[in-house]
């Protein structure tokens, strides 16, 4: 390689102000910001994890002050510099990091002054980014602060009854705590950042043998979990492997319950921060931290997938080793993740598997294939009807008690088959959809919520019809009803119908 001379090349340092001030803008909100700083708490092997929102207008500021291993001067003052670790070094298999710069993008993101002390060894040191000193320097230089800023010395006093541990401390808020921004905004961020912190290192919270804790303003954030793997409702494919040149990327599917299956609250709950129709998708894991919740990764069958309302139960859970980081195309933020084209095929079929189960489950309340305990197919009362790249809605006229109404219609058959007629060409299939997407009450169908003696009446009727009028046996009967639609979810009911009609 030819020798670097002042003739051959001119040394271009960036401005430190100018610099920061554009690293500045990644993209970085105050949750996934508080994220990157985790990371370092856990690469750290903190078992405790302390947030600390503290609100006074324009003076307030937020701590995270966690009991890891600490920092000793030289790995302090390493973890402090801009650029100081090379993301193509090879890193422990544990390390949540990459480019060496997420502790201070992450914190230059939402403040001006970035504090950091930490303690190890009986050995304590703070240093300080302060961007209106690199904004007024003359000299652009990138000049890193030593000690705890006179003013500030109180909110360092945490640190003080650890043996080790990190302390980092933003102020001057001005991404924050913008004009307008009330005690009541900052309240509301307080939510929105344990939202995300519960989703993120759900896999590090959750379980009785849980690794850490994490604590905002003294309360615990309990972990949220996207597979809802504890419900018996839940579907769940085998977990598949596949060998990469960079490490066994690890996969497996989750079809949730249907709305049907959980009360109201587990319903919001398992929505997410952001809602069933956005939380649809692949959660990317490293190391057991979630990088992307809820995205089809750009896959799909001749174009991409989009998230619709029809696969909002299906969610697949991916775990890759931090060595593909490149290959997966991770960046700062640790926010998005692109599938290495060598097994985008195989990530899209096991995709859409899941996303098949989960729209029929969606489409038939919770059935994952519309069979009965009786055996054999539902005798469903609609059918769908596909013609020329347009679809419509009909009434099966097979459907037990269509059929029975029509075989006896007599003179009114031709009255009866305009009605039905009317009803289907008026089905508001765009407002049920609407109303089914967007509001927030169960849809009612199947007699759901209906008492077991309506229900009742409605039986008696048909199966009456069945055995006195159509001859039929009546276990044949009962046998029939339970393999026609609405009756398959009340067997017990079914079951009860008596051998002997009373008239």
């Amino acid at each position: 390689m030819k020798q670097i001379t002042k003739k051959t090349a001119l040394h271009a340092p960036p401005k430190a102000a100018a610099m920061i001030e554009a690293l500045r803008g990644l993209g970085y909100n105050t949750a996934t910001a508080l994220a990157d700083i985790i990371d370092n708490s856990i690469a750290a092997k903190a078992t405790v994890i302390k947030l600390d929102f503290s609100w006074n207008a324009e003076a307030s500021c937020i701590r995270i002050l966690d009991n890891g291993t600490g920092m000793d001067d030289e790995e302090l003052e390493r973890a402090m510099r801009l650029g100081e670790i090379n993301p193509l070094e090879q890193r422990a298999s544990g390390d949540l990091g990459r480019f060496g710069l997420g502790l201070k993008t992450a914190s230059f993101s939402q403040c001006r002054k970035l504090s950091v002390a930490s303690r190890k060894n009986n050995s304590f040191r703070c240093l300080r980014w302060d961007l209106d000193v690199l904004a007024n320097s003359k000299d652009d230089g990138w000049y890193l602060l030593e000690g705890i800023e006179k003013q500030s010395e109180k909110l360092f006093k945490d640190l003080d009854s650890l043996e080790h541990g990190t302390l980092v401390l933003w102020q001057l808020l001005d991404r924050v705590v913008t004009p307008g921004f009330s005690e009541q905004n900052f309240l509301n961020l307080i939510d929105l950042c344990e939202e995300h912190l519960a989703m993120v290192f759900h896999r590090f919270l959750e379980g009785v043998n849980s690794q850490m804790c994490i604590l905002i303003n003294g309360m615990p954030v309990k972990p949220w979990n996207p597979f809802l793997e504890n419900r018996s409702a839940t579907w769940s494919s085998p977990e598949v492997s596949i060998k990469t040149e960079n490490g066994t990327v690890k996969v497996k599917g989750y079809v949730l319950p249907h709305r049907d299956k959980m009360d109201s609250k587990e319903f919001e709950s398992a929505g997410g921060p952001d809602g069933w129709t956005a939380q649809q998708g692949f959660y990317v894991y490293r190391n057991k931290r979630l990088l992307v919740a809820g995205s089809w990764l750009g896959l799909g069958q001749g174009r991409a997938w989009t998230k619709e309302e029809s696969h909002r139960l299906a969610r697949i859970r991916l775990d890759i080793p931090n060595s593909a980081d490149a290959e997966w195309k991770l960046d700062i933020r640790k926010s998005t993740a692109r599938p290495p084209v060598a097994i985008r095929t195989q990530l899209a079929q096991i995709a859409d598997d899941v996303r098949s189960r989960a729209r029929k489950v969606y489409a038939h309340r919770g059935s994952y294939v519309p069979r009965t305990s009786a055996g054999g197919s539902l005798i469903q009362a609609w059918q769908a009807e596909y013609n020329g790249g347009s679809m419509r809605y009909r009434i099966d006229r097979t459907h037990p008690s269509v059929k029975s109404l029509l075989d006896d219609a007599g003179e009114l058959k031709l009255q009866i088959e305009t009605m039905i007629k009317i009803i289907e060409e008026t089905v508001p299939v765009q407002k049920i959809w609407l109303d089914t997407a967007e509001g927030k009450d169960v849809l009612r169908t199947g007699f759901s919520g209906d008492a077991p003696k309506e229900i009742m009446a409605v039986l008696n009727v048909l199966y009456k019809n069945l055995v006195s009028r159509k001859g039929m046996a009546p276990d044949l009967a009962r046998a029939q009803l339970l393999r026609t639609e609405p009756f398959q979810n009340f067997t017990e009911l079914v079951n009860s119908l008596p051998d002997i009609l009373q008239d």
